[in-house]
């Protein structure tokens, strides 16, 4: 029986309204695979096991396994894992990873630390109070400082198990994106025989970019607290310092989404200091900015939905994602005279910056 229009509108409606209303079901989905090691021990079956296998793995009482279905088949309908008939007929389906869950095992592209901190309940709180957030004057408190009343930095700072949460995060990510951005962006690191990674962290965007280019001499500038737990033997030199204050001379300065953590002021702040540090273009001078351009009207839906999440989640620190323009401005107010903007990461570019 077919429905009249109106109707199907009016569920077809209600339906939206549920996908978005239980989106953080699948949030919630995502962490507590992080947390049974999910991944892991498909991983560890050659990329393939039945639920029981699952279970054994993962060490589950068996009065969950009802509920472990349920939670196996909301990873295979969001994509997260797939589910095939198992070739013995047993009625058990056989979970495989897939390209997103594969981004969670493994060492050289493994974003589980990163997916991990996004979903940690010190993250995730905040946003539960983000109705109210808006009601308060800006620029303070940012959203995590209303749920947590200090910054995340002040956090991190005061908080080694934080602290480290954070730098691990960081870590994963330049694991993942810096093999692409080199392998997809080579030229953005040629022409320089010094660079200084602002806000690196424990320094893993450096080491790859000195790795990728032995003739580049790469420095990390980061707060005394993150330079006190740098590794060593990494052939990076760590500097201990604060990039409101001065940055060191190098012929590059290069910032992995560290500029979206901050408004406009303080960037234009950084970005003046950064002019002062490096030389002319004409001798290699530049600033290489690895974050997001939001780009309007995408036919990547996708796309364009994860950074329009991205820049209301950098309400976390009163940061925001920017598009061309905003960066532009940003660019001349602190004297820069031209850009270039590589669309290479997908939701991320590299934009070069020049004196």
């Amino acid at each position: 029986m077919a429905l009249t229009s109106t109707n199907q509108a009016l569920l077809d409606a209600q339906l939206e309204l549920w996908h978005n209303t239980f989106g953080y079901i699948k949030s919630m989905a995502l962490k507590s695979a992080l947390d049974l090691r999910i991944a892991d021990a498909i991983h560890s079956h050659g990329g393939g096991a039945t639920l029981p296998q699952v279970v054994a793995a993962v060490k589950l009482h068996p009065s969950k396994i009802p509920c472990l279905r349920r939670l196996m088949r909301v990873f295979a309908a969001t994509g997260v894992l797939s589910a095939d008939q198992s070739p013995s007929g047993g009625g058990e389906p056989v979970y495989a990873l897939t390209p997103v869950s594969r981004l969670l095992v493994g060492s050289s592209q493994n974003l589980a630390p990163f997916t991990a901190m996004i979903l940690h309940p010190s993250f995730v709180a905040p946003f539960l109070e983000l109705g109210t957030w808006f009601q308060k004057e800006m620029p303070e408190p940012c959203v995590f400082k209303h749920t947590h009343g200090l910054t995340l930095w002040e956090h991190a700072a005061r908080d080694a198990t934080f602290d480290a949460l954070v730098n691990d995060s960081m870590v994963s990510d330049s694991h993942f994106i810096m093999d692409i951005a080199i392998k997809e962006c080579p030229g953005a690191f040629q022409g320089i025989s010094s660079l200084v990674d602002v806000g690196g962290g424990l320094g893993a965007a450096a080491q790859a970019i000195s790795k990728a280019f032995p003739g580049v001499k790469c420095s990390v500038l980061d707060l005394d607290h993150v330079v006190a737990k740098a590794p060593s033997g990494t052939g990076v030199q760590y500097i201990a310092g604060d990039m409101f204050e001065s940055v060191p001379p190098a012929d590059a300065m290069f910032f992995k989404w560290v500029l979206h953590d901050w408004g406009d002021e303080d960037c234009i702040k950084i970005l003046k200091n950064c002019k002062k540090a490096i030389p002319p273009r004409e001798e290699g001078g530049k600033v290489i900015i690895m974050d997001i351009v939001v780009e309007e009207g995408s036919s990547n839906l996708k796309q364009t939905e994860t950074q329009a999440l991205f820049d209301l989640y950098m309400t976390l620190v009163n940061g925001m994602e920017r598009d061309e323009q905003e960066w532009k401005s940003i660019f001349f107010q602190a004297g820069f005279s031209d850009y270039k903007i590589s669309p290479v990461l997908g939701a991320r570019s590299i934009i070069e910056v020049y004196p």
